[in-house]
């Protein structure tokens, strides 16, 4: 009777695992902000609607500009100008400022002045929902 050697369908599949194990932590995209939270309704959605263009401050107080899943940080001065640029391309694009809820308020305000020295007339902020307590019965 002749059997089946798993020994190499082992090894392939340890190699894979490795290799999984290695890359998924290179997956995590996008800035890590931790937003504030108010009550808010959800972004809307559609295959009419443009993908956003969301500017992030992050904790540190830099800034990041996400678009299509393309994320580049750029300097207080230069946003204005990358924002303009994308947005003369697309101007139904929505734009959002996604701010980090320990970062100082002021720049917030320094991404929303460049944002309307930019030319952006509509600016959305983004926040996490409140957290739902859990009924007990």
């Amino acid at each position: 009777m002749s059997q089946i050697n798993v020994v190499p369908y082992i090894d392939v599949m340890l190699v894979l695992l490795i290799i999984f194990m290695v890359t998924a932590p290179l997956l995590k995209q996008g800035v890590e902000v931790k937003l504030p939270t108010a009550p808010s309704e959800p972004l809307p959605t559609g295959a009419e609607q443009p993908e956003p263009l969301i500017v992030s401050v992050d904790r540190q107080g830099r800034y990041y500009i996400s678009l299509d899943e393309d994320e580049t940080q750029v300097m207080p001065e230069a946003l204005g100008e990358a924002v303009s640029a994308i947005i003369t391309k697309d101007p139904r694009r929505p734009v959002y400022v996604k701010g980090d809820g320990e970062v100082s308020y002021q720049r917030v305000i320094t991404a929303m002045v460049e944002l309307q020295k930019a030319g952006v007339d509509d600016v959305g902020l983004l926040t996490e929902p409140p957290a739902v307590p859990s009924e007990q019965n």
